[in-house]
């Protein structure tokens, strides 16, 4: 049985402090930008629905898009399953379904988030679908359907906080490593299924913090065409203003960007910090241009 609903939600789980890091890690820069920041834009690619931010109470949080929706947690300290049942509540009147996305992944793709949304659009008895990567199960990048949100606060409510407890209550479908890749677009996206590589520790984040900036190409069309006299450029670029740059141009209101992924739908945007992944084709033009 096929689920009819035509929107899926993303839920972006801030936490708070880390006692690894030593700090939040939402507010971590990213070449030029924040893991939030990143996280965001990574969701708003991936789904066709609203965007929700779930941060501890009164967090303060780096910049975000305007049409983004920051939602507080009821109670500080309860962990992420908390976390969960706040996004998926405030989502509950717009989408069916909702993928959750932590804030600590920095390579995570839109593929792997579409891949594991699909499962449970696909079937409407299904209730989250689970990846399971290195042996670990991952509830903090799986697919819910909305309707769990008064399920898990009574859970919480009731002094619940284990994610595990949850999913032994659920219908589930775990999807490995090889159900993960069976996709296509991932395999080809995301091959090593580094979207779920995450950053617990200064060593780690510097690890992943230090490569470069994923390889994109930009393009001019319309009146900003005489900007590239050299027509299109491969550069590194993790951002839409860092792409901009690359291409001599200032990203200001007046300018937007229209992304195309491979194996994906173009996706236009005026955000500086749309996130950029490898192989992007980025396309700048003046606003109310068409390319």
């Amino acid at each position: 049985m096929t689920d009819s609903s035509p929107l899926v939600a993303g839920i972006v789980l801030v936490g708070g402090r880390s006692t690894r890091m030593g700090t939040a890690k939402a507010g971590l820069e990213w070449h030029g930008s924040t893991l939030l920041q990143r996280t965001v834009g990574i969701a708003l690619r991936a789904v066709d629905g609203p965007v929700f931010v779930v941060r501890a109470p009164g967090q303060r949080l780096p910049a975000l898009p305007g049409h983004v929706e920051v939602v507080d947690d009821q109670v500080a300290g309860r962990g992420p399953l908390q976390g969960i049942a706040t996004g998926l509540a405030a989502a509950a009147g717009h989408a069916a379904v909702a993928a959750v996305c932590p804030v600590d992944l920095p390579l995570l793709h839109p593929a792997f988030v579409r891949r594991v949304v699909r499962e449970v659009r696909a079937d409407a008895a299904l209730e989250i679908a689970l990846p399971v990567a290195g042996g670990h199960a991952q509830p903090l990048a799986a697919a819910y359907r909305t309707v769990l949100a008064p399920r898990i606060a009574e859970l919480v409510d009731a002094g619940t906080l284990r994610v595990q407890t949850l999913i032994e209550r659920c219908r589930v479908l775990t999807l490995d490593e090889s159900a993960l890749l069976a996709d296509r677009a991932l395999a080809a996206a995301d091959p090593r299924l580094e979207s779920l590589l995450d950053v617990n520790t200064p060593a780690e984040y510097r690890e992943v913090r230090g490569r470069l900036a994923p390889s994109v190409q930009v393009e001019c069309f319309g009146a900003l065409a005489g900007r590239m006299d050299t027509g299109p450029r491969t550069v590194h670029a993790a951002t839409a203003r860092a792409a901009a740059a690359a291409a001599g141009l200032t990203f200001d209101r007046s300018v937007v960007a229209v992304v195309d992924e491979p194996g994906a739908a173009s996706h236009s945007s005026s955000d500086p910090e749309l996130p950029l992944l490898r192989g992007d084709i980025v396309a700048f033009l003046r606003a109310g241009e068409h390319c």
